[in-house]
């Protein structure tokens, strides 16, 4: 599972933005934010940097606190 949509949601921007900066189409992009499909660790990491933020801040624990 990831947060892409929360993150996206939280920073005010757009998939369709986040599609064009990573090089992926909007459907791909779509497909991940709606958790249908997981990215590859390497498209992990490119949106990270799209968004600025650290690569963890994209996914959902799997311990709980």
């Amino acid at each position: 599972m990831n947060r892409i949509k929360e993150v996206l949601t939280e920073k005010g921007i757009k998939q369709t933005w986040l599609a064009e900066r990573i090089g992926k189409s909007y459907n791909m992009v779509n497909s991940y934010a709606q958790n249908r499909q997981q990215p590859r660790l390497e498209v992990l990491m490119d949106i990270a940097v799209a968004l600025d933020i650290d690569v963890k801040e994209l996914l959902v624990s799997n311990k709980k606190s």
